[in-house]
């Protein structure tokens, strides 16, 4: 099985750009929650502004959270394929009809390769964060030991939860109905 990591391609020609979900007041909800690789509970409908107009995507990441936004036809896709792994949290986003969602990935796996990645760092005692003590502070050029994964089909890396992974079969899914703004790189 392969792995890919999915990105927002910042190099889609006239695309929109969308802000931070706010909550039904207008008030900016607490974007890492989406990253923590847990089940969030929402209270009321959230409302997802437009950092820059242009070309609606089907997959792209909010400009300053990196929260996943996808629109109901991906949502589709990984509630068929990943219900186990994901939870879709139905959005509004500014002057679209359409249906979008958070993609709130809610399973984390313990899987980087450190030998196999090109570089990653640790936090230390000396760096003087003691929370993150023993915690990846960096990894470049991720790679992941397959036979670690088990069963999930989208997760987070255990240690560098800013990334988001999927499946070889998600990948080839999302190509399959040519799904906009998402990127894959092989870890």
């Amino acid at each position: 099985m392969r792995y890919f990591r999915l990105s927002d391609d910042v190099h889609v020609s006239g695309r929109w750009y969308l802000d931070d979900p706010v909550d039904p007041r207008g008030r900016e909800v607490d974007r890492w929650q989406f990253e923590g690789g847990l089940p969030v509970a929402i209270d009321g409908r959230l409302r997802v502004p437009l950092y820059r107009p242009g070309r609606p995507l089907d997959f792209c990441v909010t400009a300053v959270g990196g929260t996943p936004i996808v629109h109901a036809r991906v949502a589709a896709i990984f509630a068929e394929l990943a219900s186990a792994d994901v939870q879709l949290v139905p959005v509004d986003v500014e002057d679209q009809a359409d249906e979008f969602f958070i993609l709130n990935v809610t399973r984390v796996v313990k899987c980087i390769d450190d030998k196999a990645s090109a570089e990653v760092q640790y936090w230390k005692p000396e760096d003087g964060r003691p929370e993150k003590t023993g915690n990846y502070r960096a990894v470049h050029g991720l790679r992941i030991d397959p036979s670690k994964v088990g069963d999930a089909k989208v997760f987070r890396p255990w240690g560098w939860l800013v990334v988001l992974l999927v499946s070889e079969q998600i990948k080839e899914a999302l190509e399959s109905i040519g799904a906009t703004g998402g990127k894959f790189k092989e870890v």
